[in-house]
């Protein structure tokens, strides 16, 4: 019996790409780099906006990273002013998160989106009061794959690995799943396909948000 479910952020309770790509062309831009396809964010995406800076930039030849620090700083101020640009929840997202709470489950977001815009992101789309707990990225906590973020939310919560599954659409949240020792889905509706998230180590696959229900 499952008592919680944490969520990635990014591809899996909100679309999120074109404000990505907002500010990533933005950013990358003023350098002379991109723009780039959502195709292209949706790989560059998943491990932390400094990560996100480093692939673009590699991907638009500066394979050195001569411009990081200057594009990393520009990009970070751009998107805290446009985080929210065109993001909306994904179709069924609305319903389990109303569904899970019927049932009395705990919910949490754990991304490696930074902290304040992942809250801005939840807070906006979901209200004030609707996760349980909410992590980003924090300087104190290691980055997914890193199972310190889960780790921390289920001390928060008081429950133990078991009672806990883990969904997100990526290989990076795969691993942060399997890692963390609980029960870990891969979101279809999102940036990445069903290979990745296999090899990933999911242990299985839904194709629309109420399909999570099944596993409880």
């Amino acid at each position: 019996m499952k008592k919680a479910v944490i969520f990635d952020l990014d591809g899996t309770l909100s679309d999120t790409i074109a404000s990505i790509k907002y500010c990533g062309d933005r950013a990358l831009g003023a350098f002379g780099f991109g723009p780039f396809t959502q195709e292209q964010y949706k790989y560059f995406v998943g491990d932390g906006a400094a990560n996100l800076i480093r692939r673009a930039l590699a991907a638009g030849g500066d394979e050195e990273l001569v411009h990081f620090q200057e594009v990393f700083s520009l990009y970070r101020k751009i998107f805290r002013e446009n985080c929210m640009y065109e993001v909306k929840p994904y179709d069924g997202i609305p319903e389990l998160i109303r569904e899970l709470k019927e049932r009395g489950l705990l919910i949490a977001v754990l991304s490696n989106k930074p902290h304040a815009e992942t809250v801005n992101v939840i807070e906006t789309l979901f209200g004030r009061d609707c996760f349980d707990e909410i992590r980003g990225q924090q300087e104190n906590t290691a980055i997914k794959p890193s199972p310190e973020g889960v780790f921390r939310i289920s001390q928060q919560l008081g429950l133990k690995q078991e009672e806990i599954l883990y969904l997100g659409d990526t290989a990076t949240d795969m691993r942060t799943g399997r890692n963390a020792g609980v029960l870990t889905l891969g979101a279809l509706w999102g940036f990445r396909d069903s290979a990745e998230l296999l090899e990933g180590g999911a242990d299985a696959l839904v194709t629309h948000p109420l399909e999570v229900l099944d596993f409880l």
